[in-house]
């Protein structure tokens, strides 16, 4: 499918894959940091500044990202997209030579057997309120991914002026982005991704807590956990510079 991406610099290609309710626009002081030393391509995700995929699950967003994608890259992906990110890689482990996960978890949601989540119960009031009141529920988000963080006022301000411009207008792909997130649970995979992995999380995420980052650190056979202090959900918002250094520390490594 013709999913929109914003490429810069040049050097080994980096693949930046966004959240839910947002735009690749929220990357933009990370990326000018990174295409120093990369062509950095920021992927705007299906039903948000791209056109909608049908099934929109998360094996289908994956696949169009492959699709799309040169035939060796790193993979950085941010919540929701560290969820893509882990299951292209999965899927694909010719094409995902390294791993950059920022704010990801597994199983987004609590269960019986994982505690490192949201209460289903709060995400699925969310949810309604997504059907009821787009742009208020996403407003809603983007201040809790900044809930915690040292900066949070700022965080919050960059978030908010970066969601999908498509958010309000396309209210299915983004019930659908939740339902990924709902329904998502990633654990039996870990094991089985192979690839170099950097773990980045904010010390203080209130969204994907940080023991999800570290259960990943375990699991995963070639995992580094870089915790970011003063950092909530979107640590490259707060500190884009030394979030910038890290991965590229990582793939020079």
């Amino acid at each position: 499918m013709n999913l929109h991406v914003k490429v810069a610099g040049s050097g080994p290609d980096l693949v930046l894959v966004h959240g839910w309710g947002m735009s690749a626009g929220v990357w933009d002081d990370t990326a000018a940091q990174l295409a120093q030393q990369f062509r950095v391509h920021s992927v705007e995700l299906p039903g948000h500044e791209s056109p909608a995929c049908a099934p929109y699950t998360l094996d289908a967003v994956a696949a169009a990202l492959a699709d799309i994608c040169a035939p060796r890259a790193t993979v950085c992906g941010w919540s929701l997209g560290g969820q893509i990110a882990l299951r292209w890689s999965f899927m694909h482990p010719e094409q995902v030579e390294r791993l950059v996960l920022i704010a990801s978890t597994p199983r987004f949601v609590r269960g019986s057997d994982w505690s490192s989540g949201m209460d289903a119960a709060v995400f699925d009031a969310f949810a309604q309120d997504l059907a009821h009141d787009a742009q208020g529920a996403l407003q809603r988000f983007a201040m809790l991914q900044a809930h915690g963080d040292a900066d949070a006022r700022n965080v919050s301000r960059r978030l908010r002026a970066c969601l999908s411009v498509r958010g309000a207008g396309d209210v299915a792909s983004l019930a659908a982005g939740l339902q990924i997130l709902r329904d998502t649970d990633l654990r039996a995979d870990l094991p089985r991704i192979a690839q170099p992995a950097l773990i980045v999380h904010g010390e203080r995420d209130a969204v994907v807590p940080l023991a999800a980052g570290e259960y990943l650190e375990r699991t995963l056979p070639q995992a580094t956990l870089a915790v970011i202090a003063g950092a909530a959900h979107a640590p490259f918002v707060t500190q884009p510079q030394d979030v910038a250094r890290r991965i590229t520390e990582f793939c020079r490594g």
